[in-house]
């Protein structure tokens, strides 16, 4: 009983506690809160490109060394194309056996097939098509993925934050206008969602791109779409 007692009297003065340091604030002042959001559009100035090279053969050994010299092959023809600052490497390798399922029969094995995936990024968007034509050309026979991106994202993300932060003080100086008052002060300013949607280009594989090799590859980048979004609030007073 002594405890319910010394609870509720504590109760009692944190409200009364609150209730005088309102009075002391006096009312909260009017305030508005408007969202802002930018898109904008920038040129990419980096490419990815996976090129793969995949054999196969009767046994592992052979499969994979088959396969090294695709690609060591591939390498040296890339290296002739790509400027300071690019780069080529292994993305992923995989050897696998290859089994047949004969009917009412235990799986057998009947080859293998070596896979080697080369990620190119460069910064020459121009050689992007002679990059996948000279690769085809020397051993590899798919390509896996191709990705235009930005070398910098943060700054086209700052860019974009910049204008929907503006966009979020023009629209709440608007309804302050529309009411006869204006943002005497901001109160709170908080992020949104924001992103940056890469460029993947869809590409041909396999048999259809060996049938495109005698062919220049045409590859257009096209630009990076980039959101920001912004949520802010501004106390009113009289003009």
């Amino acid at each position: 009983m002594k405890t319910l007692i010394v609870l509720a009297g504590a109760l009692l003065l944190t409200m009364s506690i609150a209730r005088a340091q309102e009075k002391e604030r006096g009312p909260r002042p009017p305030s508005v809160t408007a969202n802002g959001e930018a898109v904008i559009m920038v040129e990419p100035d980096q490419a990815e490109i996976d090129i793969g090279v995949v054999t196969q053969a009767k046994n592992a050994p052979e499969a994979a060394r088959e396969n090294a010299d695709k690609v060591a092959r591939v390498i040296t023809e890339v290296k002739k194309i790509i400027g300071k600052g690019d780069e080529v490497k292994t993305a992923s390798y995989s050897l696998n056996p290859n089994y047949r399922y004969p009917q009412g029969g235990k799986p057998e094995i009947v080859g293998y097939t070596a896979t080697n995936i080369l990620r190119i990024k460069t910064g020459a968007l121009a050689n992007v098509g002679k990059l996948i034509d000279a690769s085809m050309q020397s051993g590899a026979n798919t390509v896996h993925r191709l990705v235009f991106n930005l070398k910098d994202e943060h700054a086209a993300q700052l860019q974009a934050l910049r204008l929907a932060s503006t966009k979020a003080k023009a629209k709440a100086d608007e309804i302050a206008a529309a009411l006869g008052l204006k943002i005497v002060r901001i109160l709170s300013v908080s992020e949104g969602d924001r992103g940056i949607r890469p460029i993947i280009s869809p590409l041909a594989r396999g048999a259809q791109m060996e049938a495109m090799v005698a062919a220049p590859t045409p590859v257009e980048a096209g630009t990076i779409e980039v959101r920001s979004s912004v949520a802010l609030t501004g106390e009113l007073g009289p003009k």
